[in-house]
């Protein structure tokens, strides 16, 4: 068996720990001979993200975990800087942003179970280190709505954003989630993703796609956002926030940094 170099973990955590309403994880092993592994997403609690995620270091020397959900949230109310900025932009596109703040009880109180995953998981929060790194075990915080109109130019434009969430039946499409899923496919096949492609090909075909299979699909996205971040080159992404605020780490082709710059400038928030 080869050994792998690297796993990159996507996580959709659902921000609480539901046992009827679970995330979803799933992993890319690039291994030494420059082969790409995929391991298909499963639903997952925190306890079992964690597992998932201590087993894929075991056999990596370099594990990325990208986390959908704040992973730095300082604020005692209203919401992180990052979230403003990250907002100027979904909201542009039609969606909206969640606001992170210790009042939430469940999410970011100091019982949330995300804490406690963070403390239990004891990977390095440092976007810019585990690009340099070569072993380690690393934690980003991701956004995959952020993710979508670079992954598909089409969605880059006013009220343009997909509307792929089945749970909200007024407003989902089912051309829009297959749209998503044409992109991702598109994507992992430039980068030699055969298993994400394949994957993403048979979600496409669904008829009636249910909630968790939208979670694996973001745990997906989410995968590739780790992917992009070490793989490919600094421009293809960027950094919004700062490691004492809270930060998102997200791809950004030229019109999406442009926006977000805009936005970070107005806002006094770090950007790159």
């Amino acid at each position: 068996m080869v050994a792998e170099t690297t796993s990159i973990i996507g996580f959709d955590s659902a921000w609480v720990d539901k046992p009827k309403a679970p995330g979803a994880v799933c992993s890319i092993r690039l291994t030494e001979d420059g082969h790409a592994e995929f391991v298909k997403p499963q639903l997952a609690s925190f306890t079992q993200a964690l597992e998932f995620s201590r087993e894929e270091k075991r056999h990596s020397e370099r594990c990325l975990v990208a986390l959908d959900q704040p992973t730095i949230v300082p604020n005692a109310s209203s919401c992180r800087p990052v979230d403003r900025v990250a907002g100027s932009l979904i909201s542009w596109l039609g969606g909206g942003v969640q606001p992170a703040n210790r009042s939430k009880i469940g999410m970011f109180d100091d019982a949330a179970p995300i804490w406690r995953f963070k403390e239990a998981l004891g990977a390095t929060e440092d976007p810019e280190g585990a690009r340099a790194a070569t072993s380690g075990l690393f934690l980003i915080e991701v956004f995959p709505a952020m993710a979508l109109p670079t992954l598909e130019a089409a969605y880059f434009g006013y009220k343009l954003g997909p509307r792929y969430n089945p749970d909200r039946r007024k407003t989902f499409k089912l051309e829009h989630w297959r749209g998503v899923l044409a992109a991702i496919s598109r994507f992992a096949l430039v980068e030699g993703l055969a298993g994400i492609a394949n994957w993403a090909e048979k979600a496409a075909a669904l008829e009636k796609p249910r909630k968790a299979d939208q979670d694996k699909l973001d745990a997906v996205i989410c995968a590739l956002v780790g992917y992009q971040w070490l793989v490919k080159l600094r421009e293809d992404s960027i950094m919004i926030g700062d490691l004492k605020h809270g930060y998102m780490i997200a791809p950004a082709s030229p019109d999406v940094r442009a926006k977000l710059g805009l936005a970070a400038k107005k806002r006094t928030v770090p950007l790159d």
